[in-house]
């Protein structure tokens, strides 16, 4: 079988996931072509590690005004995107039209305009969209639809849904160009994406209505003065005064040389290629410009019934979620803490080592009438809790085992899950109910 070909797009911290995949893992089934980004500074990055740490030559790069160009070119089958969320549906859709198929990082886009385009697209060509949603592939996600999916609490009814991110993980999302609404959607549609879709699996569900409430309640320049806190600078990398910091992120690693070393990535990835962008990483988050929410509440009725609590928070002194599903014949419990990780171009192994760090997990089942008990997870190695290996394989080896738990997600599953984020923000805008439809018909 002939080797398929893949161009990548958006060289940041995301991308280094696909490179390792198609140059480590599955060489024999794939071949890298080519990377685009804004910036030239990271591509030359990536191609300095495909020398020095995959022994292979440097493949081709363009910016993004010569994504057309690039795909002339190179002839990729497949192009994958891992660049700024907002950018999504740019890439995807030109790359359809060019005659590709596409595998997008998530969220699938940030609006309803863009996920409409998208949708549009893809009717139009016929091309193919894989939304990577590795939560899916965890063992503990897994077994959850394992578990609903035989009946064990009978028909779903409601949902309660709780993700708490600390203040190394949630803070980092206001360091960055998260932190700009326009860019990515907020935290309802770049974090809950991964929440709302492994929901959505759960309980074979779309949504139909949903109401929202979110502000920005911890970080940014307000928040900080109205607890006492004053910060002068707008970055950290560079100011002395950030030693005392807790919240700080410095690029270089100051003057300490363990971190030095251990920000050599970030380094290099980031602080050395501003000049070609301008792109800052490690911005106060206490600054000014924060435009997402940082304390947020949902609720979903979907089209079957089931009922939807969710909530999410950005600033908690653990990272982990809580979930439960009450259905007709019982309830299933569920509790998961987890170390958590700044994606800066780890490696799959460094990403997995902090993931691991200080992990629990659970699962109960509660039946209506009977004896509680515990179900056995089962255990999983490699980066995003043991999803990201499963992920891959689906996603890379065309010889991958059927799977029965149907993890691939489409453009259908990535159009639900985004669904109810960006009807979450219309929501907090207005005040009021949105009917989820009057933004994206899914089928």
């Amino acid at each position: 079988m002939a080797r398929k070909t893949y161009a990548i797009v958006g060289t940041g911290g995301r991308s280094v996931m696909f490179i390792e995949a198609i140059l480590k893992i599955y060489p024999e089934h794939c071949r890298l072509a080519g990377f685009c980004d804004v910036n030239q500074g990271r591509m030359d990055y990536y191609n300095r590690q495909l020398q020095e740490t995959f022994k292979v030559d440097p493949v081709a790069t363009y910016l993004a005004e010569d994504f057309d160009r690039m795909i002339k070119e190179q002839k990729p089958d497949v192009v994958i995107v891992t660049s700024m969320d907002c950018t999504h549906d740019i890439y995807i859709t030109r790359a359809m039209e060019l005659g590709c198929d596409a595998i997008t990082e998530k969220p699938m886009t940030v609006n309803a305009e863009k996920a409409n385009r998208i949708f549009d697209t893809i009717e139009k060509t016929g091309r193919k969209l894989t939304v990577t949603f590795n939560y899916r592939y965890t063992p503990i996600s897994t077994t959850v639809r394992d578990v609903v999916r035989k009946g064990t609490i009978g028909t779903p009814l409601a949902v309660d849904f709780s993700w708490v991110l600390n203040t190394s993980h949630g803070a980092d999302y206001f360091r960055r160009w998260h932190r700009e609404k326009d860019k990515s959607g907020g935290l309802l549609v770049h974090k809950a994406t991964h929440h709302f879709d492994i929901i959505n699996w759960w309980i074979d569900g779309k949504p139909e209505t949903v109401f929202a409430m979110g502000d920005l309640k911890f970080y940014g320049r307000e928040n900080a003065q109205r607890r006492g806190k004053t910060y002068e600078y707008d970055r950290y990398t560079g100011n002395v005064s950030v030693d005392e910091d807790p919240f700080a992120l410095v690029l270089d690693g100051g003057s300490d040389p363990e971190e030095q070393k251990a920000m050599a990535t970030a380094k290099a990835l980031y602080l050395d290629t501003e000049k070609y962008d301008g792109y800052v990483r490690d911005r106060n988050v206490f600054g000014d410009n924060i435009s997402i929410e940082d304390t947020m509440a949902v609720m979903v009725k979907y089209r079957n019934g089931v009922i939807l609590n969710y909530s999410l928070l950005a600033y908690s002194p653990w990272e982990g979620w809580e979930a439960a599903i009450t259905g007709t014949e019982g309830r299933i419990e569920v509790v998961e803490r987890h170390g958590s990780h700044i994606i800066l171009g780890q490696s799959q192994e460094e990403i997995a080592a902090a993931q691991q760090e200080g992990s629990s997990h659970g699962i109960k089942v509660f039946p209506m009438f009977g004896v509680p008990y515990d179900v056995e997870i089962p255990k999983a190695e490699g980066g995003h809790g043991g999803s990201d290996p499963l992920l891959l394989e689906q996603v890379f080896d065309p010889n991958a085992p059927e799977d029965p738990f149907e993890r691939a997600a489409s453009h259908i599953d990535g159009g639900a899950s985004i669904l109810i984020g960006i009807s979450a923000n219309e929501s907090i805008r207005t005040g009021q109910p949105v009917r989820c439809n009057d933004l994206l018909a899914l089928p």
